[in-house]
């Protein structure tokens, strides 16, 4: 069936019948594909039968799907021409993991992060309305994203402005981990527990008509229910309670484990990579869980992804000292500076793609007010997250200007929980540490820098002609320069571990012109204003000649590592060529 649906248009000729043959065969579809390539499981799982009803109730693209991070639109993709990328393995990488306009007219926007869709919907609708058009304009969120601080902007404007827009709440219990318990999950509860019925109603008090379907998963209700609102001249909301992961035992009772991830065996859900050894966020959490049995002001928060942190178990041991805000990075950076203020010591636990979520609150509420807030900023990286929508390395020029705010860049372990340790205990600024990336380093020798001398960097290597300052994850690239320069052409190069991102050791620069012609700085970032060129700026009325690398200013998707990284000259081989083409100019 599904080889035959070219268009939702194919869809719509389909008895009850061979509908429900389209959603048996779209679940397989899913396991197939998901448990030999990976991807994003229970969202998808949950909202198969929703997903074909849409589609053979609206007329899309006439009438707009806006799914909320869109890591629930693999069905959505079926059936809108891309089956095959879920059919046939040798077209697996052909479509992206999340909704992407350049594939599809059926996709409105590239969306990625959460809690986006409703405030995105007012704008469509609204535009639609200016135009004198007439269409559905559809906004599909789940529990989750309705943490975030946009999703109540967004139901705000979407009921004064008054006209069609059916919000679509997959309320399915579960956030990626968990839901916290409290606030809007315990308004969701009593309505589910209500069927719909309870008095407290925020969607009515915000002016919505509410219809509530307590049986998200079975297709012929979920027709029936849009068949009714379809082409609605007023906003209603529709409150479906679906099952994260249906249709699959493992992950329906394995919610978290099983909202992403992959490979695994599609029979008992045993995950075939999995890692057998300490990494930098394991050490991290047992750590972190040390100084809160220590100390009970230590705390950590963290937006809707703890399992990055701590387990399960982790958290309940953590107890009062873990805090997840939901899926609302906003609230944890301005909550832990409120903890700051106020004599607790906040840890907060945060992915460097969802972080650039809180520019604002970074800069006005800790930085403006230099509380002693401390940041893990994990997968800040080339070789983390590679989807357009999710890239990490855009950290360093995001934090490295705003005032007040010490970034740091561990190379190692010792180094990592040193800077984590005096992070908090300090009380002097904002401390963000870039958790380094890839396999665990280690050097057997306790750390024992000052991290209260500001900027200082530390020279592991002295040399003479050309010094090369190799940042965080990218230290080890400029080991590997520094040893072919040394082994391949007798010239012994100064090397340096910065440790500081957002500042500079004004001595050690000044001290270079000595005996160095050329400066290499090596960052596993954004090269465009980032920490190298930070340095050439500094040493720009100097004679020393400065190479700096980093990555290319893109929105680079799925692209695959090792190019990315000759593509910007990030290779030892290319590194050392330049830097003996400059000394012999």
């Amino acid at each position: 069936m599904l080889e035959k649906i070219q268009s939702p248009a194919d869809l719509k000729k389909l008895s009850q019948d061979q509908l429900e043959e389209v959603v048996v065969e779209a679940r397989q579809a899913l396991l197939e594909k998901t448990s030999h390539h990976g991807g994003h499981n229970g969202p998808n799982f949950g909202v198969v039968e929703m997903t074909v009803a849409l589609h053979y109730v609206f007329d899309s693209p006439r009438d707009k799907f806006i799914f909320d991070v869109s890591h629930q639109s693999y069905v959505h993709k079926m059936l809108t021409g891309r089956a095959q990328a879920f059919l046939d393995p040798d077209h697996y990488d052909d479509v992206s993991g999340y909704t992407n306009p350049r594939e599809s007219e059926h996709d409105l926007f590239t969306i990625g992060h959460t809690s986006t869709s409703l405030a995105l919907a007012s704008g469509v609708a609204k535009a639609r309305d200016l135009k004198g058009q007439k269409s559905n304009v559809v906004a599909i969120i789940g529990d989750g994203s309705l943490s975030g601080g946009q999703a109540y902007e967004g139901l705000n404007q979407i009921a004064t402005t008054g006209t069609n827009t059916i919000v679509i709440v997959n309320d399915n219990d579960q956030s990626i981990a968990v839901n916290p318990k409290g606030g809007i999950y315990t308004a969701l509860r009593t309505l589910r527990e209500t069927n719909g019925q309870a008095q407290d109603n925020l969607f009515k008090a915000l002016g919505f008509d509410y219809y509530y379907l307590d049986k998200g998963n079975d297709l012929a209700s979920l027709i029936a229910l849009f068949q009714e609102v379809k082409d609605s001249d007023h906003p209603v909301l529709l409150h479906i309670h679906t099952q994260k992961g249906h249709g699959v035992t493992f992950m329906e009772e394995n919610r978290e484990a099983f909202h992403a991830g992959g490979p695994f065996n599609p029979e008992t859900g045993q995950y075939l990579r999995g890692n057998s050894g300490p990494n930098y966020n394991s050490i991290t959490g047992d750590f972190l869980l040390k100084k809160m049995k220590e100390d009970p002001t230590v705390i950590a928060v963290n937006a809707g992804t703890p399992m990055f942190l701590f387990s399960q178990e982790q958290r309940q041991e953590a107890g009062q000292q873990f805090v997840n805000v939901g899926i609302a990075e906003q609230e944890a950076a301005t909550m832990s500076t409120g903890l700051a203020k106020n004599g607790a010591k906040p840890v907060w636990y945060v992915a460097s793609t969802f972080m650039q979520r809180t520019y604002d609150q970074w800069w006005h509420d800790i930085a403006l007010n230099n509380q002693s807030v401390t940041v893990l900023v994990h997968s800040a990286s080339v070789n983390a997250m590679n989807d357009e929508s999710h890239l990490g390395f855009f950290d360093i020029p995001f934090l490295s200007h705003i005032p007040n705010i010490v970034y740091l860049a561990p190379t190692n372990k010792e180094e990592h929980l040193a800077m984590l340790d005096w992070a908090i205990e300090q009380k002097d600024h904002p401390v963000a540490i870039r958790v380094p990336v890839g396999p665990l380093e280690e050097t057997g020798q306790p750390d024992q820098t000052d991290y209260s001398i500001l900027n200082k960097n530390q020279v592991t290597q002295e040399g003479s002609q050309v010094a090369i300052f190799g940042l965080g994850n990218f230290y080890g690239l400029a080991q590997e320069v520094a040893k072919t320069l040394e082994d391949q052409h007798g010239i012994k190069a100064t090397l340096v571990n910065p440790k500081f991102i957002t500042g500079l050791d004004k001595g050690l620069l000044d001290s270079l012109s000595a005996k160095h012609q050329l400066v290499v700085t090596l960052e596993d970032g954004l090269l465009e204003g980032g920490y190298g060129q930070t340095i050439a700026s500094y040493l720009g009325n100097t004679d020393i000649k400065v190479q700096n690398y980093g990555i290319d200013k893109h929105f680079h998707d799925r692209y695959d590592r090792q190019e990315l990284m000759a593509k910007n000259g990030l290779s030892v081989d290319t590194i050392v060529k330049n830097i003996l083409q400059t000394l012999a100019n």
